[in-house]
C-alpha cells in the first residue's frame, strides 16, 4: 500500500507540473487541448500528492486510509464534473453552476478524476484486503 501511495504522490506531483511544460499547453495555456489548469488546480494535485506522501511515509494503515477517502472524493468530483461540466474541489460547481458543454468534453475532461478516484477506491477498498489477508497468512 506505501509503495502505491509514493506512486500516488509522484504521479501529482508530475500532474501539477503539467501546465508549466510549454509543448504540453497550446498559446491559450490548455493542457493538451482539454484542461484548463489554473493555479488552485496545481495547488490541489500538489496537495494531493503531498498527502499521498504522508500517508505512505507514516505506514499502512495511512496509506489504506488515503487510497479509501482521497478515492472517494476525487472519484466523485469527476462524476459529478461529467454529470454537470463543474467539479467541487475546484469550487467550478459553486462558480459556475450547470454547464452546456458537450457530453465529449464533459467525458475527456473528467475521466482522468475517475479514473484516478476509481483505481484509488479500488487499492484501498479491495486490494488493501488482499494484502492484509496476504500477510496475516504468511506471518
Amino acid at each position: 500500500m506505501q509503495k502505491l501511495a509514493w506512486v500516488y504522490a509522484i504521479m501529482f506531483g508530475l500532474l501539477g507540473s503539467l501546465s508549466y511544460i510549454p509543448f504540453i499547453n497550446d498559446e491559450n495555456g490548455v493542457t493538451l487541448g482539454i484542461f484548463s489548469l489554473q493555479w488552485y488546480d496545481n495547488l490541489l494535485h500538489y496537495a494531493s500528492g503531498f498527502w499521498a506522501a504522508i500517508a505512505a511515509w507514516r505506514s499502512h494503515k495511512d496509506s489504506v486510509f488515503y487510497f479509501k477517502l482521497f478515492g472517494i472524493i476525487y472519484g466523485l468530483d469527476g462524476v459529478l464534473g461529467f454529470l454537470t461540466g463543474s467539479g467541487y474541489l475546484d469550487g467550478g460547481i459553486f462558480l459556475q453552476g450547470i454547464t452546456d458543454f458537450s457530453w465529449s468534453l464533459k467525458f475527456f475532461a473528467n475521466i482522468p478524476h475517475i479514473a484516478i478516484g476509481g483505481i484509488a477506491v479500488l487499492i484501498g477498498f479491495v486490494l488493501s484486503k488482499r494484502f492484509t489477508e496476504y500477510d496475516t497468512a504468511t506471518s
